[in-house]
């Protein structure tokens, strides 16, 4: 069971983000979203099937204890994230995008904070989530929210850093 749709809006100096659960009028925009962003640091791996799960977002997330969050401004979908579930007390974040030109005014922080309440609620104690070596901001935007580093991997050609993260219920 998804948790229910809900909004979250959050006011900043110049900007307003509102945060709300993926519908599937959202799948274009969700799809470039995450090619782009990934294109811009130089860790597009291309479509394959490490990327099926952004083609059944419903299935994949909000049928199995877990979400897909858009977070928009003034109506324009400009960040993304996810949790996916990997067992009863363990999740994912994932799929977590902000569009270059909205990056480093908190739409990510956001999107986070929303996704570690959601895996509260859900009973969740362990996050999960990896991100590129070439993804530097992400590095030490992860690192600055608690994660801390617990592997290291490959994925296709691109090596990937594991990071964990043990949640206060």
């Amino acid at each position: 069971m998804a948790i229910d749709t809900h909004r979250s809006v959050y006011k900043r100096a110049l900007y307003m983000i509102t945060i709300r659960q993926y519908i599937p009028a959202d799948q274009a925009t969700i799809e470039y979203l995450h090619v782009f962003a990934l294109q811009q640091v130089g860790a597009y791996l291309g479509r394959g099937p490490w990327d099926d799960d952004l083609y059944a977002i419903e299935e994949h997330y909000l049928s199995n204890h877990g979400e897909f969050l858009v977070g928009e401004d003034d109506g324009k979908i400009v960040a993304m994230g996810a949790l996916l579930r990997i067992s009863p007390t363990c999740a994912e974040i994932t799929r977590m995008r902000v569009h270059p030109d909205y990056q480093g005014q908190g739409y990510g922080q956001h999107i986070l904070s929303e996704l570690e309440t959601c895996a509260r609620t859900f009973g969740y104690t362990t996050l999960h989530l990896h991100t590129s070596v070439v993804q530097l901001a992400a590095q030490k935007f992860y690192e600055r929210n608690d994660f801390h580093e617990v592997g290291r991997g490959m994925q296709q050609n691109l090596e990937i850093i594991l990071y964990e993260k043990e949640l206060n219920l």
